[in-house]
């Protein structure tokens, strides 16, 4: 057996999971509890059976201490984490133009729907591509053979294909842990900024997201961006396919519930009920950030305080916002903010004896928050756009048969958790009659909605998103590898030379536009070149080959190309056939009235999609989409294809959708019915068939077990091979002949 090739997850982020802490005389490590952090040890502490085995893992960062501290500092703390670490140290200045530059000011609020927040500066780029590049050459220097590399985050998108450009082979993964825009908001980016972006995260084989909506806007962008196409969220590249895929983060579901029954929490669980006798408690916790939304949750529980004060002096509001980045600006604009409304409505409701917003601005203990979470009768958490927000999830977690979720449907986690009272954050009417359901809502209600929402969180905890990742990530390797497999060259193509050399008779069917020749945006210009002349005049003089070209062309362009050389010609997939020195046939009567009911939908498509056309063939139509804007062009044909499948849905018509283009045609027309035909009789002991659209497909499938075929380009396909691009056809084609 071919020894083990030992396999490392090598995670990246932005920063390193730890700090160091001087207590006394000793530095001490003090680790993160981010969901990452806490992912891992799960991970490596649970039962892994029929998961990805690591032998190690490696965490690359850059490092929130000096490079001097890491020197001084005694490694042998480094032994009780469950990883090793490669700290990146950074100078200052590029790091700030960095983080709070490009990261926070450009990307943060960008990303998050805040567009009149961000700042265009080309110095943070510069700072953000110097920093991406810096990890790069860190990675490079340890990446080995069957090394999984795992990047998180918005800050290092340029680093995918920083990584892919040096080790073409490398495996390598992305999660975005925060909102992906609409390309609407995403497009407002300068342009050389957009392309880099887009062209950094294509780098990897998996992109990973929170939820389903964010799949479609990335890839929506790589489609106007980029313009490549997609199917089934695989994006096809010329050179390969990656994924892009729904990963909804969970946490440890176990730690927060179990934590309820901790002897430290119950006694703080006493201690605030005590305080807050006979009233609802209302609990929020948000790291201070303008998209948190904290401003307009106030406003909607004074819009409840007004609307019923039947309840006031009956619920208090308990407010914690955990400090954050408090170096800028507008986050210390922002706390007073928060400040100056939480004293208004104090202000204007408290008496002597009842004050409704509690309010603290302080870090949480782990059990204080357990505390927190479990004895409030309701957890409002209602940011104006998250990518996940797993204070939601840790608040269901945290219940005991009881409690109240309202939560944005704005947040990521609003899909996971449809049982919460889902709001609109910037309605405050809507947000006071969420709180009233929320205080009315019968205890068995509540403990039905709960137990729901846990069981769900227990499906799917933190441990099971990083698993699913790194398998689905293995599974996309793979795919890739079976792919390269696939790909006609060394010996298989050597094999396929020595066939067609040793064959006595031989037939080629030769696809045209996108395969013998590239696209090209103005169709009538796709004209055959002279070299393409001389190889297929050279291929056609050998006379054990029959050379055809079956192409969606229509009869006179064909014969206005090739009439004069003999081979056989095949025009609309198979609607006219010229043998070779022979007149052209049609196989069945011209019955061209469909087209009265068919063309004035596809004319007044081409009118409300400024550079289509329609091409009126003998036996089809056509509507070309390849010179319209990506999105718009996308978005007519879609439309165009649901007209149209129930328009001809009783009629003898077969509707197509092929590589920008859409093609209705009479049906029994196809490559397939054409390839059968040639080679039923069974004399040809030497097949090659090349196409690079669907309408090859046909012929692939009738070809499969007796010719070697082809598709040109990324995508799925019943071929047996594939080549990258047309240049490689007329490459395979040139090598065919015995004096090439």
């Amino acid at each position: 057996m071919p020894e083990r090739i030992p396999k490392r997850l090598i995670i990246v982020s932005n920063r390193l999971p730890f700090q160091l802490i001087k207590q006394a005389n000793r530095t001490e490590i003090k680790e993160s509890d981010g969901g990452l952090v806490s992912a891992l040890k799960s991970y490596f502490e649970g039962d892994r059976d029929g998961q990805i085995q690591f032998d190690s893992i490696l965490w690359i960062g850059s490092a929130e201490f000096s490079e001097k501290a890491w020197m001084d500092f005694d490694k042998d703390e480094l032994e009780k984490l469950p990883y090793t670490v490669e700290p990146i140290f950074i100078d200052k200045k590029v790091y700030h133009k960095y983080y709070n530059g490009f990261c926070n000011a450009t990307l943060w609020p960008l990303f998050h729907y805040f567009p009149s927040f961000v700042e265009f500066d080309n110095k943070t780029f510069a700072a953000y591509e110097e920093v991406n590049q810096q990890f790069s050459e860190r990675i490079l220097m340890t990446l080995t053979p069957g090394d999984i590399l795992w990047i998180h985050d918005y800050q290092l998108m340029l680093l995918p294909s920083m990584v892919r450009k040096k080790l073409p082979d490398a495996t390598i993964g992305f999660f975005l842990h925060i909102p992906f825009p609409s390309f609407e908001i995403f497009r407002l980016l300068h342009r050389p900024w957009k392309e880099k972006l887009t062209e950094g995260l294509l780098g990897a084989d998996l992109i990973g997201f929170h939820t389903h909506e964010y799949v479609q806007h990335f890839l929506k962008t790589v489609q106007m961006v980029k313009g490549y196409d997609h199917q089934f969220r695989t994006i096809l590249l010329p050179d390969r396919v990656l994924k892009a895929e729904m990963f909804p983060l969970g946490i440890d579901f176990s730690k927060f519930h179990n934590a309820a029954l901790l002897h430290q929490v119950m006694e703080r669980k006493t201690e605030i009920k005590s305080n807050f006798a006979d009233k609802k408690i209302i609990f929020s916790v948000d790291r201070l950030d303008y998209t948190k939304g904290i401003t307009h949750r106030l406003a909607g529980f004074e819009s409840f305080l007004e609307n019923h004060p039947e309840w006031r002096e009956k619920i208090v509001f308990i407010l914690v916002v955990v400090p954050s980045r408090q170096i800028v600006s507008k986050y210390n604009e922002r706390k007073k903010l928060i400040e100056e409304e939480i004293g208004g409505i104090n202000g204007r409701y408290a008496t002597l004896g009842w004050q409704p917003i509690i309010y603290r601005y302080n870090y949480l203990s782990f059990h204080e928050l357990v505390s927190m979470y479990n004895v409030a009768d309701i957890g409002l958490i209602t940011p104006l756009r998250d990518g996940m927000n797993l204070v939601a999830k840790e608040y269901v977690a945290s219940q005991t048969d009881r409690g109240v979720l309202i939560l944005s449907e704005l947040a990521g986690a609003a899909n996971e958790l449809g049982e919460a009272i889902l709001v609109n954050p910037m309605d405050k009417d809507e947000m006071s009659d969420a709180i009233l359901q929320a205080v009315l809502m019968p205890a068995e209600t509540q403990r039905q909605k709960i137990q729901v929402l846990q069981q769900r969180l227990k499906d799917y905890t933190v441990t099971h998103w990083l698993a699913d990742f790194l398998r689905q990530l293995e599974e996309t390797k793979q795919h890739q590898r079976t792919q390269q497999t696939k790909h006609l060259s060394g010996k298989v193509l050597n094999k396929l030379v020595e066939e067609y050399r040793s064959s006595d008779s031989r037939l080629l069917l030769l696809d045209y536009d996108g395969t013998l020749v590239p696209f090209s945006k103005n169709p009538i210009l796709a004209m055959p070149d002279r070299n393409l002349i001389e190889l297929l005049t050279r291929l056609a003089s050998d006379t054990r080959n029959d050379v055809t070209i079956i192409s969606g062309r229509d009869g006179k362009s064909l014969q206005e190309w090739f009439g004069a050389l003999p081979i056989n010609l095949v025009s609309e997939h198979g609607a006219g056939i010229r043998l070779k020195n022979c007149a052209w046939q049609y196989g069945q009567d011209i019955d061209q009235s469909w087209k009265s009911f068919i063309r004035p939908m596809l004319d007044a498509f081409s009118q409300r999609s400024p550079g289509s056309f329609v091409e009126d063939k003998l036996h089809t139509l056509v509507w070309h989409y390849r010179n319209v804007n990506a999105e718009l062009g996308f978005i007519r044909s879609r439309e165009l294809l649901d007209n149209l499948h129930h328009l001809v849905r009783n009629a003898n018509l077969h509707v197509l959708d092929g590589n920008k283009v859409i093609e209705i045609r009479v049906s029994g027309i196809d490559k397939g019915v054409v390839a059968k035909k040639f080679t039923d009789d069974g004399k040809y002991d030497f097949i090659l068939a090349l196409g690079d659209d669907k309408t090859d497909e046909d012929m692939f499938r009738v070809l499969s077990d007796k010719a070697y075929t082809l598709k040109i380009g990324p995508g799925q396909t019943t071929a047996q091979y594939y080549l990258t691009d047309q240049r490689e056809v007329i490459q395979l084609l040139e090598k065919l002949p015995e004096n090439s």
